[in-house]
């Protein structure tokens, strides 16, 4: 919404100043509509700023809500798996060690030996309160307890007892749970021998000693948890006296569900009611093959204590900003009632003669159409009055400023031209010198053909020592000057192919290219950069070129430019590591591609000093180099990442080892993606 009045004119002097009839004046005319306005501008303000904003909290507190519940029953359900698992590996201990009383036969060792190792078992085992011993017929033959006196020989006829009829038939028998006088928790744990005629050895558990793994379970502050066996009887809990008062849990509704399913406690069940009737989250996990359930509960009072301080917080805020919302509604309506008095005003004025006023008003209602019509009205009636010295200004001024435009357009077109022709010129200079540079490329290939048949045609003759000397320093020589014209005549055909690249119409897009010759062209232009930089330095080139590899759709100058870059740098370290090593160091870079079938892989690596491990963390980012003061700006390995990862959807990584070698892995896919190709130069 805007408003602006234009100044008085001289027309204004020259006509009535009387308001026309039926027209208020002063401020009491539009005081009853800038109220209603005033009204309904500050409540939809605040109207939108509160929705939004409970919206945002009411989203916000919702998935908070559930993330923190999900966390806190996945913390819960972990505590139970654990102390499941300590309450399996402690029964599991017990029957390891009731295991070697079930080693021998009874027709082997006496029975004082057999007394004499089960005493020695109830001292090393302070879980198992009795212990007998029956041989393979159910004969009692021996027993010992903590709680009452020895019995050798008592002949008691267990063979129809449970307890040694299931562990003759499946080798352990796990007994349910009872309570000694109504108060302690037990449970029978026969064990057969691997033998026949070994027998059966029965052991009474006290499970008192279980406590000490629950109480050890501590879920926040008030947090706790308990066992629960197959008939809902409480095995262990933190609070002994419930465990001794052979308390009933079965009535909650957890436990109903947990044994239900088999130990896990259904999603639906997360929430429930304990023993005291205090509202719990809850957890739980099977102790397998006993049957037990261990549950972990947490209040929820407690479990909730951040989300309702959270919920605090939103409430603080939400009020704040309902108030911030309030004044400014207030400050924004009373801004919006501006357009009624410019349309006051503007009336005003138009109706006192001044045609050249414009009410400029874009509320999107009625009061805009009005200020439309005062705005036709006034100027229909000031182009009865226009000087026409001021239209002819305004009309020279336009053309004016159109033949600028005209020029400037001009100027770019021819600019653009001499562009065209210049690439052209290049192109047609690059492909006059490619046909003589081939020719003498092939030639000098064909004429050290020749040196070398001729070598051997003369070593084959009968020539004296001397001649054959000479023969061999002058095929050296021939054969030295014919490799530095090969060299040379590689060296201009790489410059004159690079001429042909950048001259090509559109050579800045990207399109399919051989990757190889990418790959080569690069080596070539950094090799001979480097010579010129540094003439007597040598570097031992080696490529392995995958012909697989093939054409791949890129920017071949942006991905030129990574190439030049990081062989560079490796003729800078290798470099630096030959100053420090002497003359024994020879130094290598090579380079490989490899077909990835969808994609290419291109390897560049040199023997230089590698790259420290504080230095390869950072060394993507802009503006970091490790270069001395003038070397280097630190923006090149930056900007090899954009252009390969950002521009072309690729990757790039180092591999290094300090003192050794640095290599450099580029990923690149074979064929651009949309976001890639649209994405322009990085």
């Amino acid at each position: 919404m805007s408003l602006s009045l234009h100044p008085d004119t001289p027309q204004a002097s020259m006509l009535p100043s009387a308001p026309p009839a039926g027209v208020a004046s002063g401020p009491a005319a539009g005081r009853g509509t800038r109220t209603r306005l005033f009204t309904k501008y500050v409540a939809l303000f605040v109207a939108v700023v509160a929705i939004a904003l409970l919206a945002n909290g009411l989203f916000e507190a919702f998935f908070y809500y559930r993330e923190h519940k999900a966390s806190l029953i996945r913390v819960q359900h972990e505590q139970a798996e654990a102390a499941a698992a300590k309450i399996g590996q402690f029964v599991k201990e017990i029957e390891s060690q009731l295991g070697w009383t079930t080693q021998l036969p009874w027709s082997a060792g006496s029975i004082e030996q057999r007394r004499f190792d089960a005493l020695r078992l109830l001292r090393q085992v302070p879980g198992i309160t009795e212990l007998a011993q029956v041989d393979s017929t159910g004969k009692e033959r021996l027993r010992v307890s903590r709680l009452a006196m020895d019995a050798i020989e008592s002949g008691i006829d267990l063979s129809s007892d449970p307890k040694f009829t299931e562990a003759v038939a499946h080798k352990v028998y796990y007994g349910p749970v009872y309570f000694r006088r109504e108060s302690e928790p037990y449970m029978t744990l026969a064990l057969a021998g691997a033998r026949k005629d070994a027998g059966v050895s029965i052991a009474e558990v006290n499970l008192k000693l279980i406590w000490d793994v629950v109480s050890q379970i501590k879920v926040g502050e008030h947090g706790h948890a308990y066992v629960v066996g197959p008939e809902g009887r409480l095995i262990a809990h933190p609070d002994i006296s419930l465990v001794l008062r052979n308390t009933d849990m079965s009535g909650l509704a957890q436990v109903r569900a947990a044994q239900a399913a088999g130990g896990t406690m259904p999603d639906a069940l997360e929430e429930a009611r304990n023993i005291q009737g205090q509202k719990v989250l809850t957890a739980s996990a099977p102790i397998a093959p006993l049957h037990w359930t261990v549950f972990v509960e947490l209040p929820v009072e407690e479990a909730y204590a951040s989300l309702y301080a959270s919920l605090q917080r939103l409430a603080i805020v939400l009020l704040a900003a309902s108030i911030f919302a309030v004044l400014a509604g207030i400050f924004l309506a009373r801004r919006m009632v501006g357009p009624i008095q410019a349309l006051r005003s503007g009336a005003e004025r138009i109706g006192g003669g001044d045609f050249s006023q414009r009410i400029s008003i874009r509320t999107g209602d009625e009061l805009e159409g009005l200020a439309d019509q005062f705005n036709d009205m006034g100027a229909r009636l000031q182009e009865s009055y226009a000087d026409l010295e001021k239209k002819v200004e305004q009309r020279t001024s336009e053309l004016r400023q159109s033949l600028n435009e005209l020029r400037a357009a001009q100027d770019r077109l021819v600019q653009t031209e001499k562009l065209a022709s210049l690439g052209q010129l290049t192109a047609g200079i690059a492909h006059e010198i490619k046909n003589p540079l081939n020719f003498v490329n092939n030639f000098s290939a064909v004429s050290t053909e020749l040196i070398d048949e001729l070598n051997e045609t003369l070593q084959s003759a009968a020539l004296d020592g001397k001649t054959k000397e000479e023969v061999d320093e002058l095929t050296g020589m021939l054969r030295s000057n014919l490799e530095k014209v090969v060299q040379h005549g590689k060296r201009a055909d790489s410059i004159v192919r690079n001429m042909l690249l950048h001259s090509r119409e559109g050579s800045g897009e990207h399109r399919p290219v051989d990757i190889n010759a990418v790959v080569e062209e690069s080596l070539n232009l950094a090799y001979h950069g480097a010579r010129a930089e540094r003439p007597s330095f040598n570097v031992t080139l080696q490529r392995a070129l995958d012909p697989a590899a093939g054409m791949v759709d890129i920017y071949p100058q942006e991905i030129t430019r990574v190439f030049l870059n990081l062989i560079s740098n490796g003729f800078y370290a290798t470099a630096k590591r030959k100053e420090s090593a002497g003359e024994a160091f020879e130094p290598i870079l090579s380079a490989a591609t490899k077909d990835l079938g969808d994609g290419v892989e291109i390897r560049i690596r040199d023997n230089g000093t590698g790259i420290p491990p504080e230095v390869s963390e950072k060394m993507f980012n802009p503006f970091f180099t490790t270069k001395p003061a003038g070397e280097g700006t630190g923006l090149g390995l930056s900007m090899s990442h954009d252009i390969v990862v950002k521009q072309h959807g690729g990757t790039i990584d180092v591999n290094t080892t300090p003192g050794v070698f640095t290599e450099f892995i580029i990923t690149l896919p074979r064929t651009m993606a949309a976001g890639g190709a649209s994405g322009g130069k990085s």
